[in-house]
């Protein structure tokens, strides 16, 4: 009698299982985001028999049907790669360049959204658009207030211990100042957004826990062969190297 109870149940078990759609609760009903009407009637993942749904939100609200991972994969936001970094908006003056990617395919159900799609950095232009030099003087003695803004968040000190020969051989107009790095010289590298950690408020590579001894590698955003190696002096509210020895976190 067991035996025969065992065997009926298992076999009600199984009818129900097929009766519930079980081979496909959610074929061909996939939703976006979280949707009531994308509901079905069958197992749920979690276990447990009855209304369950294909909808974008069920992975968070626990009451997926069964097949709701195979039927549905998540699949994560694809960006494309970052474009060529802007020109500075301004001539021989602080400004923020910008830099753009672009969706190739958005997130589906419920899948890593995209990420951020503009990044935008500090730069200063040498030249102007007519190809002719700032001038050395007007970047030792600009005064505007837009610069303190500009270094506005915190400013860490370093003492540059060697670079590479590719610093001094760089001549595009965008990228001269890395003509200007030299060794044993003192510079100021500001952290700000979106360099800076929206959790820590910190700037990766600001040597936070590296003291005065420690090596610290270093590399120059729009020529990877301009690198090279400097010492943390000190931490401070604001920069106050000269405007050509100012650089800012990527």
């Amino acid at each position: 009698m067991k035996v025969r109870d065992i065997t009926v149940q298992a076999l009600w078990l199984w009818l129900l299982w097929a009766g519930s759609g079980a081979g496909g609760s959610c074929s061909g009903r996939c939703c976006e985001g979280r949707d009531a009407a994308c509901v079905g009637e069958g197992w749920r993942e979690g276990g447990g028999y009855g209304t369950c749904y294909c909808d974008g939100g069920c992975r968070r609200a626990g009451d997926c049907c069964h097949d709701h991972d195979q039927a549905c994969p998540a699949l994560p936001c694809v960006v494309g790669e970052w474009s060529h970094w802007s020109g500075c908006a301004e001539q021989c003056q602080p400004d923020l360049r910008i830099r753009r990617r672009y969706v190739q395919r958005e997130p589906r159900n419920g899948g890593e959204p995209c990420p951020a799609l503009e990044e935008k950095a500090g730069c200063l232009e040498y030249l102007t658009y007519q190809g002719e030099d700032c001038g050395h003087e007007a970047f030792i003695n600009f005064t505007d207030h837009r610069i303190t803004e500009w270094f506005s968040r915190y400013c860490v000190e370093f003492k540059t211990e060697s670079l590479s020969q590719h610093c001094a051989l760089e001549n595009r107009p965008y990228a001269r100042w890395m003509q200007y790095l030299r060794e044993g010289y003192t510079v100021c590298v500001a952290c700000q957004p979106p360099a800076m950690n929206a959790d820590t408020h910190r700037c990766s590579g600001d040597g936070h826990n590296a003291d005065g001894g420690k090596i610290l590698h270093w590399e120059a955003v729009g020529n990877s062969q301009c690198q090279g190696t400097w010492k943390k002096i000190r931490q401070l509210e604001h920069c106050s190297c000269p405007l050509v020895h100012s650089f800012i976190f990527t």
